[in-house]
């Protein structure tokens, strides 16, 4: 799999029409939206609220054209207040949840910080998901290749990576396949709908 690649597993599990481009796609690649008491529209990204759920894709275009063209009072049949920073809201809790996804992978001993050990388990085939601060050397990051058959992740920053592991910074860390990987992959895919368009430029597979 190459860098920015998403994993084929990811295509298994229900569907769910996006109200937005009106394409059904399998939910790992969705976020959902309920109405609270209050006709506030919430987004629900660990999908544990009660009530109908709206879906919309992950990407903060199709977000933004649910608000614009107020796609959420058709999807919920009802008079709705959209908050003027949704899509923020959006890539605030797919950000802090993926942290926490690191994180417990971290102190289950599935993922490991620094340029060393990652190398180590690239070496050893034991990591599944490269992931390497986006403001991090590019001279530094490309001595390190994405896991064959594997993920990479680019569009964390040092300090937000460095929150999962309990330091100032991180620039270099690795996930191990099974566990918590599979999560991290989706949660990771959805961050990047948020926060990176089609005009970004990617960076080569190492």
């Amino acid at each position: 799999m190459g860098r920015g690649g998403v994993s084929k597993d990811r295509s298994d599990g229900p569907e769910r029409k996006c109200i937005a481009t009106g394409e059904a796609q399998p939910k790992g690649g969705l976020v959902r939206f309920v109405l609270g008491p209050d006709a506030m529209v919430w987004p629900d990204v660990m999908e544990k609220l009660p009530g109908r759920g709206a879906w919309v894709a992950a990407n903060r275009a199709a977000i933004d054209l649910a608000v614009k063209k107020k796609l959420f009072a058709r999807a919920f049949k009802a008079p709705v207040q959209v908050p003027p920073d949704l899509a923020d809201q959006v890539e605030a809790q797919l950000l802090r949840r993926l942290i926490e996804l690191i994180s417990l992978a971290r102190k289950s001993g599935a993922a490991v910080a620094g340029y060393e050990k990652v190398k180590d388990w690239l070496a050893k085939e034991e990591a599944r998901v490269l992931i390497q601060a986006s403001d991090g050397s590019e001279r530094g990051k490309t001595k390190l290749s994405t896991p064959h058959f594997g993920t990479y992740v680019g569009w964390l920053s040092s300090d937000e990576l460095g929150q999962a592991f309990g330091r100032q910074s991180v620039i270099h860390a690795a996930v191990a396949s099974g566990g918590l990987s599979q999560r991290v992959v989706e949660e990771a895919h959805r961050l990047k709908g948020m926060r990176m368009t089609d005009g970004d430029t990617r960076r080569r597979e190492g």
